[in-house]
């Protein structure tokens, strides 16, 4: 049953045959969000099957978020939400401490009837209803977003390291060399994807055409997050984080996911990793799918990256001289993936965002358009290769071969490990050669044979 402001409601059919009127008088009894049973008397004047209230079948237990008032000398909550229709009586014992004209949150002790008003009490007080964020603090409970972590999901959290262990390391690729960099927005408060592009020499002469090596990282929270855990449950009910202006409500706590999980710029994180190579026409040539250890080198924002690659010797650039050349190179291949999107027809949909900007009281100041940029296209780019690549590719693991896997009639440089049928976490702490030199520094140039292969 959904209530109306200006006093009636409506039921919506369990058939989906539309909805049925309800008149003010049958909504006396009743409350917003309430299940009931109906039984259609008549047509309304506008046609519309008008019913009367036989039973209620359920009520919601979600408590109320209203303004405590003081009228004639007795306590009442005038819910935020007006679909409720109907103010809830506050015994004086019900109070607690909430003062005349603060938000608060009420709990239904006794429901409606046709001639009582409900009843409440007092469980939480928000604040004033000026109070910077007040708004997020009442749409938070409105709807029900949960904002508090049960207490054993917060023991659970707390027990975890708050730094990688040794034991954490094994049986993965140690990354922390690589200048991986993350790239978000400047009012990000996580960082869960960190990428790195450099060339690769494949063949020389007129024929050569350019090729990179891109490496996608993101935060491994597998590691933390065990199947059938109290964070996980508490994940799964959450389903994900939500973003209010000057705040967020995540879904892991916040020894998660804004640390062990977050790749903050230079400290060591576990991460998943696809680490590929893609050729001048976007199309994945090769790719394998490892556990590493990493570190991120910087964190860039859209803007930051979008003013160097616009300027490539300006201020910003200078700033970050030593990473600009990794930032060319995942616009060049961000490029490459572009023209390979745009041949199999993908859709774009570049719609304009809003942002929401405030002061500094928290008090909303202005909406204005979120501009996007080449960056913002980039970091949406590089990572949807990991997508394409086990459908361009041979899935790991891979048969086992016989000699070395040859690419474009060139030998890999790595035979050693071409017999090898397991992924290369359960291998040390290395896949092989190449993965702790950059290929274009490599004896000869080639694949490493532990990749998979189109």
């Amino acid at each position: 049953m959904e209530g109306h402001r200006d006093g009636h409601g409506f039921v919506a059919r369990d058939d989906g045959e539309g909805f049925i009127f309800l008149p003010p008088a049958e909504m006396r009894g009743v409350l917003h969000g309430d299940e009931v049973s109906v039984r259609i008397v008549r047509q309304d004047r506008k046609g519309r099957p008008e019913g009367r209230i036989l039973d209620i079948l359920a009520r919601p237990r979600a408590n109320i978020i209203g303004r405590l008032l003081l009228e004639s000398g007795g306590w009442i909550v005038a819910p935020e939400d007006r679909r409720f229709g109907q103010d809830i009586l506050i015994p004086k014992g019900g109070v607690g401490s909430a003062q005349a004209g603060q938000v608060v949150c009420v709990e239904l002790t006794e429901a409606p009837s046709l001639h009582a008003k409900p009843v409440g009490r007092v469980v939480e007080v928000l604040g004033e209803i000026d109070d910077p964020g007040m708004e997020i603090e009442i749409a938070v409970r409105k709807y029900g977003v949960p904002h508090e972590f049960p207490a054993g999901v917060v023991l659970e959290a707390e027990s975890l390291p708050s730094v990688i262990r040794a034991v954490d390391r094994r049986h993965r690729v140690d990354l922390t060399d690589v200048p991986l960099v993350t790239i978000d927005g400047e009012d990000a408060r996580d960082f869960d994807d960190a990428v790195y592009c450099e060339p690769v020499p494949m063949a020389k002469g007129k024929g050569a055409r350019p090729q990179w090596r891109l490496i996608v990282a993101i935060a491994d929270v597998s590691h933390y997050v065990k199947p059938g855990s109290a964070l996980d449950a508490e994940a799964y009910e959450r389903a994900t984080s939500v973003y209010f202006p000057r705040r967020v409500i995540p879904m892991l706590p916040e020894r998660l996911s804004n640390g062990l999980c977050s790749l903050n710029p230079e400290a060591d994180r576990l991460s998943m990793v696809c680490d590929m190579l893609v050729d001048d026409t976007g199309e994945v040539q090769a790719y394998q799918f490892f556990p590493a250890v990493m570190r991120s080198h910087a964190r860039f924002t859209y803007t930051e990256v979008a003013a160097i690659l616009g300027n490539t010797r300006g201020p910003e650039a200078a700033r970050r001289a030593p990473l600009v050349p990794h930032l060319v190179h995942l616009h060049e291949v961000y490029r490459a993936l572009l023209k390979q999107r745009a041949r199999r027809g993908a859709v774009d949909f570049d719609t304009t965002e809003t942002q929401i900007v405030c002061d500094e009281s928290g008090r909303i100041e202005k909406i204005v358009p979120r501009v996007r940029t080449e960056a913002h296209r980039l970091i949406s780019g590089c990572p949807s290769a990991t997508i394409r690549a086990p459908r361009r590719c041979n899935p790991w693991p891979r048969p086992r071969v016989t000699g070395p896997m040859r690419h474009r009639s060139t030998k890999c440089c790595c035979a050693p490990c071409s017999r090898r049928s397991t992924p290369p976490s359960t291998a040390g702490t290395s896949a092989c050669r190449l993965m702790r030199t950059p290929i274009s520094q490599a004896p000869s140039a080639g694949i490493p044979t532990c990749w998979s292969t189109a």
